[in-house]
């Protein structure tokens, strides 16, 4: 059987024009242990800012989880002629890395998605069987191909261009929960055939906190072909300190296809989020470049505004729009890691 690459398909950047926006609604009590009854206003008002731009399609549990969903989006005024509900049961809400991951091909201008095994970042977090098939339950409902790697990858683990490169950590793609029996090299050819990309750029650990053992999404992002933002911390006694300028220093020896150096901007560490003595992985990277707009979880601190000033002169072309997650990132994620786009061909 022939590849999703050979087969002409590719996965792009996120600032390609989205169709809409997939999400699977917050009901795990144990993702926000004490505190899940607080994401809610936040998370609505993520939704809200989607639908400026671009549908949102949102799986739920069941038909009581689906009235309960409505009844909060009508009492936020939310914009429900772009809004559609799925009755698709999910375990937990991280769609960045259970959802479908939807290629295109420019040529033929059809659709398809990859379903990568999931285990819940290595097993951490059973039980995930009902994430693992979200992809394809979403395929059948348009009736797309699949193709099935039969190999562990997550969403948020992987950050493209969309010109052929591929930005992921060895930290998490290497580690021995994903995929113990394959070597870089064997996962390089996954990403290669599945992902249609040209070249594969690797960095080393993630923030600490990060419970996915080191999302690029936490960590850098592309904001256009040759430019990313890469998150750097101030303060030399911050554990995160010595990670993020080991990171910085492998950025700039970087090369992209075309031989030329990345341009790096540098972001901001908010101050440190503790909860229950936790050290959480908040992080301004986790952004969502959504059609309408970028969505950029802010942290009540003072490198807020100074963040935001910084991706807006990165994004031109959208409005830079913050929203507190404080209280979603006790779920060890924010809104990247909750969302998955589904691209225009």
């Amino acid at each position: 059987m022939k590849t999703p690459k050979e087969l002409g398909f590719m996965f792009p950047a996120e600032w390609h024009p989205h169709v809409a926006t997939w999400l699977s609604f917050p009901h795990k009590e144990a993702s926000w242990p004490g505190k899940i009854q607080t994401i809610f206003p936040y998370y609505i008002e993520f939704i809200k800012e989607l639908t400026k731009g671009e549908k949102v399609c949102i799986n739920v549990k069941d038909e009581a989880h689906k009235a309960t969903v409505l009844a909060m989006l009508q009492k936020a005024a939310a914009d429900l002629s772009r809004i559609e509900l799925f009755l698709h049961p999910t375990n937990d809400a991280w769609c960045r890395d259970h959802g479908p991951a939807f290629l295109i091909n420019p040529t033929t201008r059809q659709r398809a998605i990859v379903d990568w095994g999931y285990n819940a970042w290595g097993g951490k977090y059973p039980p995930f069987d009902l994430d693992d098939v979200i992809p394809t339950r979403i395929a059948e409902h348009y009736g797309l191909p699949v193709f099935y790697p039969n190999i562990v990858m997550e969403g948020g683990s992987v950050e493209f261009n969309g010109k052929g490169t591929l930005l992921t950590t060895k930290a998490c793609l290497l580690n021995e929960n994903r995929n113990p029996h394959l070597s870089q090299a064997q996962i390089e050819e996954y990403l290669y055939n599945f992902y249609g990309v040209e070249q594969i750029l690797w960095l080393g650990d993630g923030i600490i906190g990060d419970d996915t053992d080191g999302h690029i999404d936490d960590l850098v992002r592309f904001v256009n072909e040759d430019t990313v933002v890469t998150v750097v911390e101030s303060n030399k006694q911050d554990e995160n300190y010595e990670i993020l300028q080991e990171n910085l220093k492998d950025l700039k020896t970087l090369r992209l296809l075309n031989g030329k150096p990345l341009n790096v901007v540098e972001l901001p560490m908010p101050s440190p989020v503790v909860y229950e003595d936790q050290r959480l992985p908040a992080s301004y990277a986790n952004f969502y470049i959504a059609n309408a707009s970028v969505i950029v979880p802010t942290f009540r601190c003072k490198e807020d505004d100074i963040a935001l000033g910084i991706l807006e002169k990165c994004f031109t072309d959208r409005k830079v729009v913050g929203i507190d997650s404080t209280d979603i990132i006790w779920g060890l994620g924010s809104f990247h890691c909750l969302s998955q786009q589904e691209p225009a061909v």
